[in-house]
C-alpha cells in the first residue's frame, strides 16, 4: 500500500529535478547578442543590439554584418566597409567619410548629423532612414532606395542621386537640386 505513494513521490521529485536542471541550463546560456558584442570586427559579424558608441572603428570590414539595433553614435567609421550589412542601426553623429554601404539593407537606420562625405550607398535599401542634418557631400546614392527617407537639413552637395546621372548642385540642402 505504501509502494504506489512512494513511486508517485519519486516520479514527482524526478520531474521537478529535471525541470530545475533545464531551467538552470537556460539561465546560464549566454545570449547570442551578448556574446557577439565581444567579437572582433570582421565580415559577417553578428553585432545586433551591441553598443559601439564613440568606438574607433576606422577602416574596419563589416561586410554582411548583422547590425540590427546596434548603436554606433559618435563612432569613427571613416573608410569602413559595410557592404551588404543589414539592420536598423544608429549612426548619429558618426564620422563615416568614405565608408561603403553597397547593397546594404539599412531600413529605418539613423544617420542624423553623421559625416558621410564621399560615402557609397550604391544599391542600398535606405527606406525610412533618417539623414537629418547629415553631410552627404559627394556621396553616391546610385540605385539606392530612399522611400520615406528623411533628408531634413542634410547637405547633398555634389552627391550622385539615385538615378546615377544627376549630381546634386552645390547648396542642395534637404533635397537634391
Amino acid at each position: 500500500m505504501h509502494r504506489p505513494v512512494f513511486e508517485k513521490a519519486r516520479s514527482t521529485l524526478l520531474l521537478f529535478s529535471l525541470s530545475a536542471a533545464l531551467f538552470a541550463t537556460i539561465l546560464l546560456l549566454p545570449k547570442a547578442s551578448e556574446a557577439a558584442c565581444t567579437d572582433p570586427p570582421g565580415a559577417g559579424v553578428d553585432w545586433r543590439s551591441c553598443n559601439f558608441d564613440n568606438y574607433p572603428l576606422a577602416g574596419v570590414n563589416l561586410t554582411g554584418a548583422n547590425l540590427n539595433d546596434a548603436s554606433f553614435n559618435w563612432a569613427d567609421l571613416t573608410g569602413a566597409n559595410l557592404d551588404g550589412a543589414r539592420g536598423r542601426a544608429r549612426f548619429a553623429r558618426a564620422k563615416m567619410a568614405g565608408a561603403t554601404f553597397r547593397n546594404a539593407q539599412l531600413r529605418g537606420a539613423d544617420f542624423s548629423q553623421a559625416k558621410l562625405n564621399d560615402a557609397d550607398f550604391t544599391g542600398a535599401d535606405l527606406a525610412d532612414v533618417r539623414f537629418q542634418s547629415a553631410i552627404l557631400r559627394g556621396a553616391n546614392l546610385t540605385g539606392a532606395r530612399v522611400r520615406n527617407a528623411d533628408f531634413f537639413r542634410a547637405d547633398l552637395s555634389g552627391a550622385i542621386w539615385t538615378d546615377g546621372k544627376h549630381i546634386c548642385a552645390e547648396g542642395s540642402i534637404s533635397f537634391c537640386r
